[in-house]
C-alpha cells in the first residue's frame, strides 16, 4: 500500500523538527560553562559540610607543618 507523498514530506518535516527541539534541549543540557559551574556549586556544598572542611583543614595544616621541619632540618 502506497503512501502519497505529501503524507510522507509531512511526516519528515514533523521528524525533522521534533530532532530540532530534541538538539536544542541537548545543547542547552550540555553547555560546558552550565556543567562547570554545577560541578563546582557541588564541590563548594561539599566542602561547606563541616564532617568534610575542618578535616581537610587538619591534613593541610600537618602537610605545613610536615614541610616546614624538613625544610629546617
Amino acid at each position: 500500500m502506497a503512501r502519497d507523498p505529501e503524507t510522507i514530506e509531512r511526516e519528515i518535516e514533523q521528524a525533522r523538527t521534533a530532532l530540532a527541539a530534541t538538539l536544542d534541549q541537548l545543547t542547552v543540557k550540555a553547555d560546558p560553562k552550565k556543567l562547570a559551574d554545577a560541578a563546582q556549586r557541588g564541590v563548594r556544598a561539599k566542602l561547606d559540610n563541616p564532617k568534610v572542611k575542618y578535616p581537610l583543614i587538619g591534613g593541610g595544616i600537618l602537610v605545613v607543618v610536615l614541610l616546614v621541619r624538613k625544610l629546617l632540618k
